[in-house]
């Protein structure tokens, strides 16, 4: 007699499909992750801009000035990004994301105790350091973790700082403007709780990508355009990330002004305008990653850049209503070709990510800085109403998208 035995005859093994579902959902947990930190990253970098009718009470600011603190802390990031970036491709540093928060923190709580403008100053300067070195690597690995839908990635990480960039205006409003400066200490923890996700994400990244570098390497051939017409289509999408990111620095750093000085409205209330134009900067960059990969991120260039102009040409001369429903339309259209623009000149250069990206996340916090400094000066010498209404001509600058070159899909 012989035992019966109900084990299979060979060793058991988990199916493929299982095994690739539990690798999606890891991939996913990274991606959501990320896109955390990069809220609360960017949630900490747009108190800087938030607190501004605060500091210029405190501080007897005049536009200029306000203009300057954004300059410092968008130079930083600016100068700073690229160098990361190429570091990076030499030498992959994730553990040097939560070295970034570490100094954002820092220059939070100097925010939080600033007693002259040039503290200030040093402050923005030392939250844009721990951005510039938080962008490119955070970057590169939610490419990483794509799966190939590089543009859900390139979204689904940068959604979260147009979140952060959202929450900051309506935290500063709850918080801030009833407690006063020293209440931005308050948000040390959510810089706290950044480090120990970014430190998990490293440990991931070690962890479970180490191993297939040289293959991901191996992947990224070069592109087949030629050099010349690399560098003239990378040289159009600066252009229209300057175009993009100096329009969107006139509402980010004066849209506030503007709405007090035209219609009278309350400090809060005009947070709340700023609040309701930077979630849906938030929609609109989720949406367009995706629409790339399906439709092809040059169509998506074409359309957001080009599409918020007869917005931004009659904002200035509509009521309050009709200006943020304008303005959240614009937030909308917008902030959905930054996503198109950093895949495409990432699939332009495919051997230099963390490059490309460092490049055109240092442009685009660069332009917006001199923008919002030169801004600041026009409305000085003009009126804030006059800054709207010679910005609103940017976004025709997008006619230059006619020159990228059609990148065949990569799925």
């Amino acid at each position: 007699m012989t035992a019966r035995s109900d084990a299979p005859a060979f060793p058991l093994q988990a199916p493929a499909a299982d095994v690739r579902a539990t690798e999606e959902g890891a991939v996913m947990a990274i991606l959501f992750a990320l896109s955390f930190s990069h809220l609360i990253n960017d949630m900490i970098q747009s108190l800087v801009f938030a607190v501004y009718p605060i500091l210029q009470t405190s501080y007897h600011l005049d536009f200029g000035q306000i203009g300057l603190i954004t300059l410092a802390f968008q130079c930083t990031a600016s100068f700073l990004q690229p160098v990361v970036g190429f570091a990076t491709d030499k030498r992959h540093a994730p553990f040097s994301l939560a070295v970034g928060m570490a100094v954002s923190l820092a220059g939070l709580v100097l925010l939080s105790r600033a007693g002259s403008f040039h503290a200030l100053l040093v402050s923005a300067a030392m939250i844009g350091v721990g951005s510039s070195i938080f962008h490119p690597e955070a970057s590169r690995i939610a490419r990483a973790a794509s799966g190939g839908r590089y543009g859900f990635a390139q979204s689904l990480f940068q959604v979260g700082g147009y979140g952060g960039a959202a929450l900051g205006p309506l935290l500063a409003a709850l918080i801030v403007v009833p407690h006063g400066q020293h209440s931005i200490e308050w948000f040390v923890a959510a810089a706290l709780v950044g480090i120990l996700i970014l430190s998990a994400i490293s440990l991931w990244y070690n962890r479970h990508l180490s191993g297939r570098r040289a293959a991901v390497r191996r992947v990224a051939a070069p592109t087949t355009l030629p050099r010349r017409t690399v560098g003239f289509a990378v040289a159009v999408l600066l252009v229209l990330v300057f175009s993009k990111f100096v329009y969107m620095a006139s509402l980010s750093s004066y849209y506030t002004f503007y709405l007090i000085h035209k219609f009278g409205v309350g400090v809060q209330t005009a947070q709340v305008f700023l609040f309701a134009f930077l979630m849906a900067t938030a929609v609109g960059t989720f949406f367009g990653g995706p629409i790339g990969d399906r439709f092809g991120r040059r169509m998506v260039i074409w359309g957001s850049i080009l599409g918020v102009l007869p917005l931004t040409l009659a904002m200035p001369y509509l009521n309050l209503p009709l200006t943020g429903a304008c303005a959240v339309a614009i937030g909308l259209i917008l902030s959905s070709a930054f996503p198109a623009i950093v895949v495409f000149a990432q699939e332009l250069m495919p051997a230099r990510v963390g490059t490309v990206t460092g490049l055109f996340f240092g442009v685009s916090f660069g332009t917006a800085g001199v923008g919002a400094a030169g801004l600041g000066v026009l409305a000085d010498h003009t009126s804030i109403t006059t800054v709207y209404e010679i910005t609103a001509f940017l976004p025709a600058i997008g006619l230059l998208a006619w020159f990228l070159p059609k990148l065949e899909r990569r799925g």
